[in-house]
Formats: C-alpha cells, structure tokens, sequence
C-alpha cells in the first residue's frame, strides 16, 4: 500500500523541516515548498492525500493559493497553518474551503491527530453515499470521483458532466441533452463544448483505465456503461 502523500507550504524552513521529520516518522510521503508559487506548482503536478498550507507566504499568499486550488476544481484536504489567531482569518479560510485550521505555535501531537483525521475522512468518504458503476464511484456530496483507488482530479464543469452521465448510466445522451443537463437551457455556445469536455474526462477516468467507461454512440451522442 502506498504511503499518504502530504504537500507542505511553509515559508519558516525551520517549521517546515520539523514538520517534515515528524510526518516522516509517521510514515507519510513528505514534500516542502517554502513560497506560494511553488507550492502552487507542485500541487498541480501530481495528486496529494493532503495540504498543510501556511497563510503568510510570499510571491502567492496561502488564501489566494486556496483560492485557486478550489475554484479549479480541487478537493484535496487542507490544514490551514497560521500565526495569525484572528477569527476572520479562520472564518475566511473556512469559506475558502479550508478543512481545518491550525494557529500556531502549535503542539506537534495536537496536529499530526489533525492530519489522521483529514487524511481518514478523505481516503473514508467515497465509498459512502456514492454511485458507482464497475470501479468507478463518485460522490457527489464530497466532490470526489474514484477509479479504483485513485482519486480522479476533475474541475467543476467535469465533474458535473460526470455526475450527469453518472445518474443516467445506460442511457445515450445527445449534446442537447448534455447541454440542457449540465450547461443549462440558457447556454448558447457551440455544441462542440460537449465534445471537448468530453475528451477531458477520458483523458482523466478512462485513458488509463480499464473498462472504458465513456463510449460514442456515433450519430447520436455518448453514454456511461460498462461494456462488461
């Protein structure tokens, strides 16, 4: 079994080094950024099990950095780390999307409790409430979409489209009809966004994957089945 991968963004090396020995220790897959820029651009390159995020960074501050992970799609958990104990910072970053909220100085003991916690109901929380059809399952409530044990990384339009073809499995959907259930009756774009977004899931739940999942019916539209 692979170990939980953890992100740390921290700009006072001396904490992030500890924290880096302590989950280590712990058995968790550690790695630092010590900026919000590149922290930014190591959580885009892989799939993380959680982030430990410290609000005071330079170059891209801890909220905007959220910010971006959430309106993107992202729902990897996060710890909020911060000096600052005002109530509208919590509150800010809770709306954010942050999952919990660390000031510090904080007791190490106290925080790794935390992250077994975060990591728990994350790894926990799919196979509750999810559809599924073969090894893909999907809960709409956690935003979260699962082939096997991998956790799907999808933005909000994708995992809408998903969640649509999801609930009605089996069927062939036209555009129209993809368009109507996801974009919405006022949208009056190009169809071809259908096909587009189309493609992106493939590439993310099915490329790598087998069954394939997502299948043209040519003439008419796409649809959610397991060929098997």
């Amino acid at each position: 079994m692979s170990k939980p991968t953890i992100l740390i963004i921290e700009d006072e090396k001396k904490i992030a080094r500890v924290l880096e020995l302590e989950l280590e220790y712990e058995g968790y897959e550690v790695t630092k950024a010590h900026d919000g820029m590149e922290g930014l651009r190591l959580f885009r390159e892989r799939e993380w099990d959680l982030l430990l995020l410290d609000i005071m960074l330079p170059g891209l501050s801890g909220t905007d950095l959220l910010k971006r992970i959430r309106t993107g799609g992202g729902n990897t958990p996060v710890i909020m780390l911060t000096a600052k104990d005002a109530v509208d910072d919590k509150v800010t970053s809770l709306d954010l999307g942050a999952n919990d909220y660390v000031t510090k100085p904080f007791d190490i003991e106290e925080l790794l409790a935390r992250v077994r916690v975060a990591l728990r109901s994350h790894h926990t929380s799919p196979k509750e409430d999810g559809m599924q059809i073969a090894d893909l399952i999907v809960n709409e409530k956690k935003h979260e979409a699962w082939r096997g044990d991998d956790l799907i990384e999808l933005t909000a339009k994708e995992f809408s489209l998903l969640v649509y073809l999801l609930k009605n499995k089996r069927q062939v959907l036209n555009r129209e009809q993809l368009l109507e259930g996801v974009w919405g009756y006022d949208y009056y774009g190009d169809t071809n966004i259908v096909d587009v977004y189309i493609r992106y899931l493939r590439n993310k739940m099915d490329k790598n994957y087998e069954p394939k999942l997502i299948h043209t019916v040519r003439g008419v539209g796409y649809v959610l089945k397991d060929p098997q």
